[in-house]
């Protein structure tokens, strides 16, 4: 079971990280107008890629992993709600929802032995 959960974290973790690079690498702006275009206030690009970015490194490493599994799975939700639902589920809405499941399975489990935050604990 803990090495099914570090797999996943590292999964989750590396492709929200490589979401919110592509995101600052490919311009921001772009992305703040794409929010826009879909009913988001343009401002939350800056503060979903930089979750994405941020959380993404901190989720492999094993730092915050309730939290930033809730924040991911929050900006799952919002994706799947504004943009692909109406993509069916094929196509569409599948990665989504396999992250999702992943996130929320994190925020369930936590970090377990293998996170730099068990370590961290154990040595206090």
């Amino acid at each position: 079971m803990e090495k099914g959960t570090l797999i996943l974290r590292i999964i989750l973790g590396f492709t929200f990280f490589m979401h919110g690079l592509d995101k600052w690498k490919g311009g921001i702006a772009g992305t703040a107008g794409f929010f826009d275009s879909v009913g988001i206030p343009g401002f939350m690009a800056y503060i979903v890629a930089a979750i994405e970015l941020i959380g993404g490194i901190a989720l492999m490493l094993g730092l915050g992993v309730r939290i930033i599994s809730i924040l991911f799975a929050v900006i799952l939700l919002g994706a799947i709600f504004t943009v692909k639902l109406s993509s069916g589920f094929l196509g569409g809405l599948e990665l989504d929802i396999v992250l999702l499941a992943i996130a929320v399975h994190l925020a369930l489990s936590g970090p377990a032995k293998y996170a730099l935050s068990s370590h961290i604990k154990a040595a206090s």
